[in-house]
């Protein structure tokens, strides 16, 4: 393989895939590439991925490097942190099989991953996965009594939004979260919900043609124009006290509300809106097992479990609507109802002398315009 291209690069890939173009190289820090993080690349055109970690480190079956491999990209895998201080933002590379060329100097190796050897990887990862299950259970037991004030009640703040005896819509950026809320269109127009996005859920929402009424989160992955929308900020604060985007927002000149909670902040959102008194919560792109926290990076899910036992009764977790249920038409029914109008015509012809001279005057126009 031979490709030679311009590069973009960020250790954060959240923060490059807003600055990726169609046939860039995209140089990421990524260990085990998750499956969201994949598919937002995918989108963005790319041919070639170097990745200055292990794409697939054998902790867990992640899914991350075989969407890459299937969607035709190039994965350039483990060439070293080192490249980041050889390859400025701008400049041309040439990616030669497992080296990574700069004005025909080889700068970086590593190894090129095929979808065949990434399935192979995925394989043998799966051995360690009895092994990561007892650790992540043994993190969750661990971080349950720490995080107990879920159970006990928080400090939610005053919002001007009224969720009580409502809906509440929460999107993250999560997996199938624009199936789901295409699958979603029809609830939405009905109930009209409160819509909260959390972080980059709010782009989510902003891209399928929704405006949030909240964005709740650390505020690091929503966009300038998702956030001059008009809703109402909520930013995420831990337990001691940082919030890492409030500074962004007073920046900006915003002026929001501060919660401060542990867990995440998709967990702070649903007790946001249990709390404010939504009737029903409805969850989008939400994380619910083991293999979804690893891929964020979390040793445990000890809040999450907390926050699903309170707001359980009222919680519907929509994903994988799409998959149970796709709003198909069949071409019968098209034709069922065609039959149905042209015989509901015939019986108004037969029946109505007016109807008939309608018929016969619309015939004679068509006949005048076809001139037959």
């Amino acid at each position: 393989m031979r490709y030679k291209g311009q590069a973009r690069l960020d250790k954060k890939t959240k923060n490059l895939v807003k600055r990726l173009h169609p046939g860039d190289i995209a140089i990421i820090d990524h260990e085990d590439i998750d499956r969201v993080t994949a598919e937002t690349l995918v989108d963005t055109r790319v041919e070639v991925v170097v990745n200055a970690s292990k794409s697939i480190s054998g902790r867990y079956s992640n899914l991350g490097p075989l969407i890459l491999t299937k969607a035709g990209i190039q994965l350039l895998d483990d060439v070293g942190k080192d490249i980041f201080t050889q390859v400025k933002e701008e400049d041309i590379l040439t990616i030669h099989n497992n080296a990574v060329i700069k004005e025909h100097t080889v700068i970086a190796r590593g190894t090129l991953l095929s979808t065949a050897d990434v399935e192979l990887l995925m394989e043998q990862a799966k051995t360690n996965m009895g092994k990561e299950l007892e650790k992540f259970a043994q993190n969750t037991l661990e971080f349950i009594s720490k995080e107990k004030e879920f159970l006990e009640g928080v400090d939610v703040p005053e919002t001007r939004t009224n969720l009580k005896h409502r809906h509440a819509l929460i999107v993250s950026r999560g997996y199938d979260y624009k199936e789901d809320l295409r699958t979603l269109r029809a609830y939405i127009q009905e109930f009209r919900p409160v819509l909260i996005g959390v972080d980059g859920g709010a782009d989510a929402l902003l891209e399928t043609g929704y405006k949030p009424h909240i964005i709740i989160g650390d505020m690091d992955s929503v966009s300038e124009k998702c956030l001059k929308n008009g809703a109402e900020l909520i930013v995420h604060a831990y337990p001691d006290g940082k919030a890492p985007g409030l500074d962004r927002l007073k920046k900006s000149g915003f002026d929001p509300l501060v919660f401060r909670s542990p867990g995440t902040s998709e967990d702070i959102a649903m007790l946001l809106a249990y709390e404010k008194g939504a009737e029903l919560i409805v969850a989008v792109g939400s994380h619910a097992n083991m293999v979804e926290f690893l891929d964020k990076g979390r040793k445990g899910m000890a809040s999450t479990f907390l926050v699903r036992l309170r707001v359980g009764p009222i919680l519907v977790d929509a994903k994988g609507v799409n998959k149970l249920y796709r709003s198909t038409v069949k071409p019968s029914y098209f034709l069922v109802i065609l039959m149905a109008a042209l015989l509901t015509l015939l019986i108004m012809v037969q029946v109505s002398p007016m109807a008939r001279n309608i018929l016969r005057l619309l015939v004679l126009k068509l006949r005048l315009v076809l001139k037959i």
